[in-house]
């Protein structure tokens, strides 16, 4: 990944995440439970916050374009899509054991920003 691709996927999760949210807000609020609901704005609020340091990591590679920033890039992006992701199917009815994929996203993640901060230190 390299620093135009990261900022534009960036830019794209961010206006999906807006998106989602909004659509939460407005259309999903009278069709969900409160327990489907509060996982819906869990998944759009970490979509949201990881989105953003997706693009931190954007412009960090405009300078820093070392491997570990590159492959927090990937990480993040990996760790949005399966956390975020299978909390959004799971919302909609995906079966309960799909949940499974979530902790995947979640310590995809976390190694995403774990490799961040390796690269900005070896920088």
């Amino acid at each position: 990944m390299n620093s135009s691709r990261t900022l534009a996927i960036a830019g794209l999760l961010l206006a999906l995440a807006t998106a989602f949210g909004a659509f939460g807000a407005h259309a999903l609020k009278a069709q969900l439970s409160p327990d489907r609901l509060q996982v819906y704005e869990t998944a759009v609020r970490y979509h949201f916050f990881h989105a953003l340091g997706l693009l931190g990591i954007g412009l960090t590679l405009r300078f820093a374009d070392v491997g570990p920033v590159r492959w927090a890039a990937v990480l993040v992006l990996v760790g949005i899509v399966l956390f975020s992701g299978s909390l959004y199917a799971l919302t909609f009815g995906a079966p309960r054991p799909f949940g499974i994929v979530t902790p995947l996203g979640g310590l995809a993640l976390i190694a995403g920003w774990i490799s961040f901060a390796i690269g900005a230190w070896r920088h």
